[in-house]
């Protein structure tokens, strides 16, 4: 069992820049491509992911410091810091259950696979912690139920495979790449809220016929309107709501605009690799499966370009923590997440046909949800934390993540604490 997980650690250390082409490479000669063909893919993936993890770098880079001042200039006291996805990510790998994480969820994946229960082969990974955060908190409040939380952890990936499943035309259509899904984190966990809330909107005259998107902005916005100028211009903006009349500001504004006009052309990347690989597999599942589709579970990251989700992800920082000082019972600090608010609400787009006004209101919906469900987390985070060593930051009583807040692993472990302690 060591030697395995060892082999996983390995192969989730080399990252997804080196993982996913490798994985695109052995995937294009089992389809069928040539070697030359397979190889050039799998490096151009490796390429888009390597500029895509760029440019959101400089995303956070710009968002990241901005939302720290904002957050200092609120002054807002709450008792649960949220201290990032890559803490609570390590912190949910650092348990047993997350030890043994890698194993169970390729393994569901690959029965579900063989059965027909899915058409999405996940391959990034490193994003199993949403599963092993899950399993986690399962194994805390059932004392240590090592089979529980285990259990917990398939389910969540089980669940995140079959909403991959029923969301894959709509993210393949509305961003137009081939042959992918999405399984990971909350772009999963918000499918269902965004279906609720489009099924009550479209029954409220007036509320419904709200269309923003980003072609009739430009036409009414003019120049304004092109997503370079607003990135720009909601750059220059927030920069002003956390700096105040600062050079650093400018630098935010600067930094806007390059990730509006960056990433859509380093998604084109990906659509130049993933496109042959796509055909690939059509062939060779209509030669062998009689037309069986699949496809290729990646990271959300690869929606979070479109200015819609941008523009919003950027305007919903200072409404969270607005919802964070108001909201009755919340105990959750926005911090560390705060600045990746367009993970949260990337699948609001491609399910509303790009709906600037509908990205807002459910993004603010789904934040309040959030900011709940992170700060009933708190206290088993924290638990889980001290128990394997994770210092808590000065002046935080508890720790708390944003990005773990979803509402799967949310119903999991309530279930377990009530019936399999």
């Amino acid at each position: 069992m060591e030697t395995i997980k060892s082999i996983f650690d390995f192969l989730t250390g080399l990252g997804s820049p080196v993982m996913l082409p490798i994985i695109i490479f052995i995937l294009g000669l089992i389809l069928g491509q040539k070697i030359s063909r397979a190889f050039i893919s799998s490096i151009t993936v490796g390429v888009g992911f390597i500029g895509l993890g760029l440019v959101i770098t400089l995303l956070f880079d710009a968002l990241g410091p901005a939302t720290a001042a904002l957050v200092e200039a609120t002054g807002i006291q709450l008792n649960a810091l949220d201290v990032g996805w890559g803490v609570a990510a390590a912190i949910a790998f650092g348990t047993v259950v997350g030890s043994l994480v890698f194993i169970v969820a390729l393994g569901v994946n690959l029965i579900m696979l063989v059965f027909r229960w899915t058409k999405t082969l996940n391959v990034d990974m490193w994003n199993y912690w949403h599963y092993a955060f899950t399993g986690s908190l399962v194994y805390l409040v059932t004392g240590g139920n090592l089979v529980l939380g285990l259990i917990a952890a398939a389910i969540h990936a089980i669940v995140s495979l079959l909403i991959a499943d029923w969301t894959a035309k709509d993210v393949q259509e509305f961003f137009k790449i081939p042959g992918v899904s999405i399984p990971q984190g909350w772009a999963v966990t918000s499918v269902p809220i965004i279906k609720g809330l489009n099924w009550i909107v479209e029954k409220i005259p007036g509320l419904r016929d709200i269309y923003w998107d980003s072609e009739g902005m430009q036409k009414k916005l003019g120049v304004f309107g092109q997503p370079i100028i607003m990135g720009a211009t909601l750059g220059l903006l927030f920069g002003l709501i956390a700096y105040g009349f600062s050079t650093k500001v400018l630098t935010v504004a600067v930094q806007m605009a390059a990730v509006m006009l960056l990433i859509p052309r380093i998604i084109a990347i990906f659509m130049e690799g993933l496109t042959p690989l796509s055909e690939a597999a059509r062939e060779f599942m209509q030669k062998r499966f009689a037309g069986r589709e699949f496809y290729i579970g990646l990271d959300s990251a690869i929606l979070i370009g479109h200015p819609i989700t941008i523009a919003a992800g950027i305007l919903l920082i200072p409404i969270t923590l607005l919802l964070a000082a108001i909201l009755p019972g919340n105990n959750t600090l926005p911090a560390a997440d705060l600045a990746a608010t367009a993970f949260f609400i990337c699948m609001v787009p491609p399910l509303t046909r790009g709906n600037f006004f509908r990205s807002i209101l459910y993004g603010t919906i789904i934040m309040v949800m959030v900011l709940y469900i992170s700060s009933a987390f708190a206290p088993l985070l924290t638990q889980i934390a001290s128990d394997i060593g994770y210092a808590i930051p000065e002046g935080a009583v508890q720790i708390t993540g944003l990005s773990g807040g979803n509402w799967i692993a949310w119903i999991l472990t309530t279930i377990s604490g009530l019936f399999g302690g």
